[in-house]
């Protein structure tokens, strides 16, 4: 508990000093953690083969989760050191404002904090009496009775005792608010930060927010703000400030639209760290899962009975672990993406490009934003919006998908700088059949679209950079909603597998004409040339009607699914040539890959099913990579 002496004394600037230091270790930490991640595991990949190379990559994690401890905790101690001085300041400036008034009127102030002064008054004869803290008000000047009592000096001599105990109690406070704080951020012994030290990193980054809570206040953070909103507020920060935000609030920070990519990537990959050592601990405390099949011990029919021991398991154990399993999967994935920087592909293919992770939560079906290359430096930048199914579980998928696409468009870019990247920003929808048809999820997934486009435009370095979103499925839908509700701020939109976009034409997209592309996969080629017996031979001709039976077609969505996202057009006198007479009405929905919609409707040659548009060597995924990096002469249009 420090004294009025100590609080005189301290310098402040020694605590700011030493701040300084622990910061640097941890950049430091930061950048020797990146080296680990974006150079180490390419090499020991490049040169190592079997037990070596699985060896020295563990090793080389162990060396990244360490560097990012160190990181961390550093950060954190740099933050108590510069809240602790900014904090004592205030009740320091208090204290010497007392001390002076104090010398001023020739009181003195003893060691306790009381405060000796001469008596005044017509009544008592001259001496020297003590004032102590927390004397009854009326005897305080200004305050009541104690106006014009018998000694003028008592009032003024208590009102500094007064002020020197408040600021002597306010500095105790922050005093024992940090030290609390520091006290948890230590380490096991050894070189190894395990999964329990990594996640205890995690409480100690919860008990230094409410121990600074008042120097580094989440509340200053803008929440729910605009790109530019956001960017201005982080610009007007000093770096040592973003660095104390980004170290208490990390998750926060990694979600904010934009601010500069290393610095969201940074932050949720902190965040992406510890959650995934809490998960494991949460895995491990749970008791091992008995064998689900037992024989049946009466040696009677049925041979083989379901284990009591495992019924009873799975009653208590069996859904949280399928949850901490599936959400371990997803950040797997993500972490496994990680790895791979560096690595050259099959047959001489271009190194994968460092990644960031621009966004990541393990909360409900999970967000995982994840960008190969950075696109505040990229020349061209494509955002892809995935459809129903997609979640944290199973975001590895996706993430390859956009791989795929990274190499594919810079392998024809002319040296420009590409970056793709899977925007699992959204609730997607689960089910096909319950959640598919509705519209909310595309609702709510449209504004944060858009806020992570604008994202990208406001912090993007130079020139204004080149952008396209491209959506599969329901995200074809998000990114239309998107338009509807809002402004799309990209260059193209390309869209597979549409089952409708909620607006009714190209042009309803905040694109110019010729920039929106659809593809729909070919037919399927077991059926391909079948006809149909009877009327519904007519629906495999695309002059009447323009829809195709489900699964003649390759890709069944953008014909189902227009019943239900896209606008509907009546048209007029159309009819099948083997029925005589007038013509009928035929109700089409508009999908992208109707000719009515205005879309250029892009070859899809090798492309099969459903989730086939990114298959190595299609038609879908180079007229994609063109899209994406502007050479739009070399599209392939659709028969």
């Amino acid at each position: 508990m420090p004294t009025w002496q100590q609080l005189r004394d301290v310098k402040l600037n020694e605590y700011t000093d030493a701040a300084d230091g622990w910061g640097k270790v941890s950049s430091r930490s930061n950048a020797d953690k990146d080296r680990a991640d974006n150079g180490m595991f390419a090499k020991i990949h490049d040169t190592q083969k079997g037990e070596t190379a699985d060896k020295a990559t563990a090793d080389v994690r162990q060396l990244s989760r360490n560097y990012q401890y160190l990181h961390t905790e550093c950060g954190l101690i740099r933050t108590a050191l510069n809240g602790l001085a900014a904090e004592l300041a205030a009740p320091q400036k208090k204290l010497k404002q007392a001390l002076e008034d104090a010398e001023n009127l020739k009181f003195t102030v003893k060691p306790d904090g009381s405060v000796d002064y001469p008596t005044q008054s017509f009544v008592l004869a001259p001496g020297t009496n003590t004032a102590h803290d927390g004397a009854p008000v009326p005897y305080a000047p200004g305050k009541g009775e104690g106006v014009g009592s018998a000694d003028a000096n008592k009032g003024k001599a208590e009102d500094i005792a007064q002020r020197i105990g408040d600021a002597v109690r306010e500095a105790n406070e922050i005093d024992g608010r940090y030290a609390a704080a520091l006290r948890e951020l230590k380490a096991e012994p050894g070189l190894t930060v395990s999964d329990a030290t990594l996640a205890d990193a995690a409480k100690d980054t919860k008990a230094m927010q409410q121990a600074a809570g008042k120097y580094a206040d989440d509340d200053k953070i803008p929440h729910g703000k605009s790109p530019k909103e956001n960017a201005d507020w982080w610009n007007g920060l000093t770096q040592e400030q973003r660095d104390e935000y980004a170290t208490l609030y990390p998750a926060s920070i990694g979600a904010m639209d934009g601010i500069p990519s290393t610095v969201r990537d940074d932050a949720n990959r902190m965040v992406l760290a510890e959650t995934r050592a809490q998960t494991q601990l949460d895995l491990n405390a749970i008791p091992k899962q008995p064998q689900e099949y037992i024989q049946n011990p009466s040696g009677q029919y049925p041979a083989v009975i379901k284990n009591p021991e495992y019924i009873k398991w799975d009653k208590e154990y069996g859904d949280r672990y399928e949850e901490l399993n599936a959400r371990k999967k997803g950040m797997d994935a993500i972490q496994a993406r990680f790895d791979r920087t560096g690595q050259v592909g099959r047959d001489g293919e271009l190194p994968t490009p460092e990644a960031y992770l621009l966004g990541f939560s393990s909360e409900g079906i999970g967000r995982a934003i994840v960008a190969n290359g950075n696109p505040d430096t990229a020349t061209h930048t494509s955002v892809f919006v995935p459809g129903t199914g997609t979640n944290l579980e199973g975001i590895g998928g996706n993430i390859e998908r956009m791989e795929r696409l990274w190499r594919t468009s810079t392998a024809m870019s002319d040296g420009a700088g590409v970056s793709t990247i899977t925007w699992l920003g959204y609730d997607a929808p689960q089910s096909i059949f319950t959640d598919a048809p509705k519209r909310g999820y595309a609702d709510e997934g449209g504004p944060l679209l858009n806020d992570f486009l604008g994202g990208l435009r406001t912090s993007h370095e130079g020139d204004p950079g080149h952008l396209t979103v491209t959506g599969h499925s329901y995200g074809s839908t998000v990114v239309g909603s998107a338009a509807r509700q809002g402004t799309l701020p990209v260059d193209d939109v390309f869209v597979m597998g549409s089952p409708g976009m909620q607006v009714g034409s190209a042009g309803d997209l905040d694109v110019s004409k010729g920039h929106v592309f659809s593809a729909e996969a070919d037919s399927n080629p077991y059926l391909k040339g079948l006809r149909l017996p009877g009327p519904l031979d007519a629906l495999t001709d695309d002059k009447y009607g323009g829809f195709n039976v489900p699964f003649v077609t390759s890709d069944p969505v953008p014909d189902i699914g227009g019943w239900g996202h896209a606008p509907k057009k009546l048209d007029i006198d159309v009819l099948p040539s083997w029925i005589d007479g007038d013509g009928m009405s035929v109700v089409k929905p508009q999908t992208p890959t109707n000719p009515d919609f205005g879309a250029t409707i892009v070859d899809t040659d090798g492309s099969r099913g459903h989730s086939g548009y990114w298959d190595e060597g299609t038609e879908s995924l180079l007229n994609q990579a063109r899209v994406t990096v502007g050479k739009y002469g070399q599209v392939t249009h659709a028969d």
